[in-house]
């Protein structure tokens, strides 16, 4: 029997597409319906976001509000005394510096002083010596005193043909030739004093004395050595330690005003610190000007005197001079650290009354530690940002904290309450160049 034969029509669509294709075509429909319904979700929760009403005060915006606020230290803008100093490079140079020379040749038979020792001018330090002096001075003492007999002698022949020429009783050459003949052993008894006085002279500087006040360095020679007169490197060499000197440059564009000053008759107060500028070490003076600008340098040179008591200075040290030339009274100051830069120059977070800040441009003056002087651009009384300026804008919201309610002067500035905000020390007419910076 033949097998029925089936008409591809009457086999239905989801047959004849086999099963792989069956199962893709269900899939289909559902994920797009899937898609979409994910779409609409989202689209309700971000219009309810938008959409939901907020109570004052609260959610996302009062947090957005309270972290716009920004917590800073202030100083108040106070009047004051600013002085006006200069700060310059200077080298400690005693007022005396004396190498000990022998001045006669011989052996050096003591040695009289400690190495370090100060010494008062006019005490023994060496003794070179002496009797070979003694020796000549013997010497010259006898001839002095043969040559004075004959001259006495001479004197009374002269005296004796003086009487004889009146009566016509001697040649009158006879008498005229005594006369030279005194005239010449005065001379020589002159000659011989010459000599008795140098040898009494070098037996004087046998004994080395100190010249002026000091303290001496270490010994060069050692006792028993043959020294010279005028030999290298001397016997000691003598520094006078109190009072000293510290010799420092000033600009030419300083001169006028020190000069001025100077000139009143005003001692001028000099401090010095050590090489790092960190410590004083002692107090002086101006002491004199020099009498010229040095050309290469464009700067003239200043000694000031310190009594220097207990030598705290020391030799050839190399120190700050900071030279007081004025002070400035009533200025208005500011804390340094208070003054940003900024395109038309430094400027300042002013506080106004609402606790938003205003920027406020000014121009600065003298500037001496912690506090600058502002010439223009603050009154008294006003309240200008210290710290915490990183995120600071024209009209930004500021909180001061408790302690700080009553600001703090000038010169003293009380720390941020808010992480993360760092101190800055600006000097004048730098300023913060991290951030900061004024807004349109």
């Amino acid at each position: 029997m033949d097998k029925p034969t089936l008409d591809p029509s009457d086999v239905p669509a989801q047959q004849s597409t086999g099963p792989g294709r069956q199962v893709s075509a269900g899939k289909k429909p559902r994920r797009r319906i899937l898609l979409w319904g994910t779409a609409l979700v989202g689209v309700a929760v971000i219009a309810a976001a938008f959409l939901r009403p907020h109570a004052p005060g609260g959610g996302r915006h009062a947090h957005q509000m309270a972290a716009d606020v920004q917590p800073v230290a202030v100083a108040t803008v106070r009047k004051g005394d600013m002085p006006v100093e200069l700060t310059e490079l200077g080298t400690v140079v005693p007022i005396t510096n004396v190498t000990v020379q022998s001045r006669v040749d011989g052996y050096l038979m003591q040695v009289l002083f400690t190495e370090g020792q100060h010494v008062r001018k006019g005490d023994l330090l060496a003794l070179i010596d002496t009797r070979p002096y003694e020796v000549l001075l013997a010497q010259y003492q006898g001839q002095l005193a043969s040559d004075m007999a004959q001259l006495q002698q001479a004197r009374v022949d002269n005296a004796r043909y003086q009487r004889l020429i009146h009566q016509n009783s001697i040649a009158a050459q006879t008498a005229v030739d005594q006369q030279y003949k005194v005239a010449q052993l005065e001379g020589t008894v002159k000659v011989d004093q010459a000599l008795v006085d140098n040898e009494k002279l070098q037996i004087i500087y046998c004994h080395v004395i100190a010249p002026v006040d000091g303290r001496v360095g270490i010994r060069q020679v050692d006792m028993g050595n043959y020294i010279t007169a005028g030999q290298t490197n001397g016997l000691v060499i003598l520094t006078q330690m109190q009072p000293i000197s510290v010799i420092f440059t000033l600009p030419e564009t300083e001169l006028g005003r020190v000069a001025d000053r100077l000139r009143t008759g005003v001692s001028l107060p000099v401090e010095a610190w050590d090489s790092t500028n960190t410590r004083k070490i002692a107090d002086g003076a101006v002491s004199v000007l020099d009498s010229q600008i040095d050309t290469s340098t464009g700067t003239v040179r200043m000694r000031s005197i310190f009594p220097n008591q207990d030598e705290t200075l020391f030799p050839n040290q190399f120190v700050n001079a900071h030279l007081l030339v004025n002070t400035e009274h009533d200025a208005l100051l500011i804390p340094t650290n208070a003054v940003q830069t900024g395109p038309n120059g430094p400027f300042v977070y002013v506080v106004k009354p609402d606790n938003t800040v205003e920027v406020r441009d000014i121009r600065t003056g003298t500037s001496h530690g912690d506090s600058v002087v502002v010439n223009t651009g603050l009154k008294e009384g006003e309240a200008v940002v210290t710290d915490g300026t990183d995120h600071l804008h024209a009209g930004a919201k500021v909180t001061i904290p408790a302690a700080d309610a009553t600001a703090a002067p000038a010169g003293e500035t009380a720390p941020p309450t808010g992480k993360g905000h760092r101190r800055r020390h600006n000097t004048a007419g730098q300023g913060d160049t991290t951030g900061g910076q004024p807004q349109p």
